[in-house]
């Protein structure tokens, strides 16, 4: 398994991140944990988390289940020292955490304390932001995203009075490094720009969705985790399940995303189905699971520090930790540039 540098910190993650939001509702704990021993002994040194865990469905009654999940792993076998571990802070709009309350200097200490309490650990090694207080155009918020009621003095000191907390918490030795989740360029740039004039926690990653169907940060993201060190830590690679073929022609698997919550988070569309045909064609073409060739295709990006996948059990984790033999030629990679020309933005 492949190291990749997390931003300027010092620490190396895998190019593969086991992602925990199923560890409480879709994937019971017992199976949870056979999860983290299975994805550590297959070289994954990365576990992400975060508070607001699980999803499918989100609830405030379990919120925190994941991290429990995780925690009483570290417990039983001792191994906490033998993995990176990251979770995030919910943001604003996040209802069933806080009731939605923005993220600020007063909620970031009790916050991380209770993580620590539920992953049963004295440290976190990435501590991220989940969403921004100002919000987002994420989760196809983009078709609508308009910045202009965003008020640009009362973000910025936030963003400081929010870098100086995390430094508490630097020095106290609770957290080692500060991720973003969901943030826009601009967003990213001003965290930067702050930090080094502060002496704060530098910016050392970005947790934004991406995958051969959305590639979002392919322009003014792609050029700002290049020149800053900042990679990006892709969430649904995978496109929730849908590059997998295991929804085409009408399917919906016993147990899986889609049965649960139909709409995939808005990834269900009248064009997603036909876009995925085409990938899967060329994954036949050239004799390639598809699974492979979409993990693959995220490590020939040249700002990709890790892909967070998901597992609901423990075949579909044996399965995708084959992928990273996987090495692409430049024939497949030239056609999927040409159907992503041809189909871009599906959902």
């Amino acid at each position: 398994m492949k190291m990749n540098p997390l931003g300027r910190t010092g620490i190396e993650v895998s190019e593969l991140c086991l992602g925990t939001m199923t560890f409480g509702t879709q994937t019971p704990e017992e199976e949870a944990h056979a999860q983290i021993d299975m994805a550590l002994a297959g070289g994954i040194n990365f576990v992400d988390t975060a508070e607001m865990y699980p999803v499918n469905p989100i609830s405030a009654e379990t919120v925190g289940r994941s991290e429990e999940i995780i925690g009483n792993w570290n417990a039983r076998t001792g191994r906490r020292g033998d993995y990176v571990l990251a979770t995030k802070h919910s943001g604003e709009g996040m209802k069933h955490v806080r009731d939605g309350a923005p993220i600020s200097s007063k909620t970031i200490a009790p916050t991380i304390e209770a993580s620590l309490r539920r992953l049963q650990t004295d440290y976190i090694d990435l501590y991220q932001f989940h969403w921004p207080n100002r919000g987002s155009y994420m989760f196809r918020q983009n078709w609508s995203y308009d910045p202009s009621k965003q008020n640009r003095e009362d973000t910025l000191a936030n963003m400081e009075d929010c870098l100086g907390a995390l430094q508490s918490q630097v020095d106290k030795g609770n957290i080692r490094a500060f991720g973003l989740s969901n943030e826009s360029a601009w967003g990213t740039a001003q965290w930067l720009r702050i930090a080094e004039a502060a002496g704060t926690p530098r910016l050392a990653s970005i947790q934004n969705e991406y995958s051969l169907l959305c590639r979002l940060y392919d322009t003014d993201l792609a050029e700002l985790s290049v020149n800053e060190d900042v990679g990006l830590l892709a969430f649904s690679p995978l496109g929730t399940g849908l590059l997998t073929g295991k929804y085409q022609d009408g399917a919906v698997p016993e147990g899986s995303r889609k049965a649960i919550s139909p709409e995939l988070g808005g990834r269900h569309s009248d064009r997603v189905y036909g876009v995925v045909a085409v990938y899967l064609e060329i994954a036949k073409r050239h004799g390639l699971d598809p699974i492979h060739m979409a993990l693959a295709w995220c490590r020939t990006r040249p700002f990709m520090t890790s892909a967070i996948f998901g597992a609901t059990r423990l075949p579909q984790l044996e399965h995708i930790l084959k992928s990273v033999d996987l090495e692409l030629g430049q024939e497949v990679l030239d056609e999927i540039t040409a159907a992503h020309r041809a189909h871009p933005m599906p959902y």
